[in-house]
């Protein structure tokens, strides 16, 4: 038993094989898995566009005014203005700095003025 080989799997390939063109069966089970997979493909693309097209809606929906809520704003508080406290020590410039005055037409006009005279 020593000197015994076991026989060989797999044929060797010896000779040039040539292309065996499918069967009918094959290639109607080809062309009924291409149908199935183009199918699932068109209804998955679908429903991702129903499902953008329904939360699309629900947010315009959500954005229109709700006359409630104007009667609420007219009834609340003034709520108090954030304030900065840094800003109001002094230690780093404000957000929002107050702006400066613009010349208005009758300081130039005075400018002007002073100016000729």
């Amino acid at each position: 038993m020593a000197g015994h080989i076991p026989p060989k799997m797999v044929e060797q390939i010896t000779a040039p094989q040539h292309f065996v063109p499918p069967t009918g069966r094959e290639l109607r089970s080809q062309a009924v898995h291409r149908l199935q997979v183009g199918l699932f493909g068109l209804c998955a693309m679908l429903l991702i566009v129903g499902l953008a097209n329904i939360i699309n809606d629900r947010t315009r929906l959500i954005d229109t005014a709700d006359p409630i809520q104007q009667v609420v704003a007219v009834d609340a508080k003034p709520k108090k203005a954030a304030s900065d406290p840094l800003a109001d020590i002094g230690v780093v410039p404000a957000s929002d700095p107050s702006p400066t005055p613009a010349p208005t037409a009758a300081t130039d006009a005075e400018a002007s003025g002073a100016a000729v005279q």
